[in-house]
């Protein structure tokens, strides 16, 4: 693959000129450890809180596809640091399967990248950390899981707790939720999440792993064709800014134990 620079211009040529090459693997089946676990003793009582087991994971994931970082302030948008992509060779691509596997998807992988697979990695990273489907419902759409604790924020024992964006100010272990299709805007969402619900489908979610201040640090898949960490900064009451490229609308507070 031709050498990339970490320009947002020179990334979104290269995603049309060398990303999605088209080319695919055999056909094989996936490895017992590509499948999601039903969470076992051993998963509802890790050595980290299911929490701190969630941010493990999807750092662990992060770290496998390079550590590539996306940073946003304001309209403009980088890649300091570019990482392997869904389609860069089998070890990344089949990892991507795993993710497809976790929602009942088993002949997708990274070489299939016109298929979004975010939710699939969240879905994923929820399954390994140790969650039942109780607890947090497999989705290969967003919008599914969202929907789902959204209706049962008011219930008492809820793993997520769904909060406007103007009423919270997000923490590790959280998801925070984005529309997408926008172009040349950002929308003004002034009902709650179930309205942005009946809307749009076409939904991004990311898990924040870190704060330092102002400034959240989130992993997501599928996040410029690879597991990225994104970096953005807060307002200046800790809330979440929409943007043109991130138009926030729900942040899902996590209840699980610290």
């Amino acid at each position: 693959m031709t050498s990339r620079l970490i320009t947002l211009a020179v990334a979104a040529t290269l995603v049309l000129s060398t990303g999605c090459s088209g080319k695919k693997k055999p056909e094989i089946n996936p490895p017992a450890s590509a499948q999601a676990p039903t969470p076992g003793p051993a998963a509802r009582q890790p050595r980290f809180s299911l929490r701190q087991q969630i941010i493990k994971v999807a750092q662990q994931e992060w770290e496998f596809f390079g550590k590539q970082i996306v940073r946003l302030e304001g309209s403009e948008e980088s890649i300091p640091h570019v990482g392997k992509w869904e389609d860069d060779g089998d070890p990344w691509s089949s990892r991507v399967n795993w993710y497809w596997n976790a929602v009942g998807k088993p002949g997708l992988d990274g070489y299939d990248c016109k298929e979004p697979w975010s939710a699939a990695f969240i879905s994923w990273v929820m399954r390994q950390a140790g969650l039942n489907a109780s607890q947090f419902p497999p989705s290969d759409a967003h919008w599914h899981y969202i929907r789902y604790f959204v209706e049962r924020s008011g219930y008492s024992g809820s793993p997520f707790v769904s909060h406007r964006i103007g009423e919270y100010s997000p923490k590790p272990g959280d998801l925070i939720c984005a529309t997408r299709g926008n172009s040349g805007f950002i929308p003004v969402y002034e009902g709650g999440p179930s309205s942005v619900l009946m809307g749009h489908t076409k939904l991004h979610c990311d898990i924040v792993v870190e704060r330092q201040g102002a400034m959240l640090g989130t992993i997501g898949g599928n996040v410029r064709n690879s597991v990225s960490k994104t970096f953005f900064p807060l307002d200046d009451n800790g809330l979440l800014r929409p943007s043109e490229r991130r138009p926030w609308f729900v942040v899902l507070e996590n209840r699980l134990s610290p």
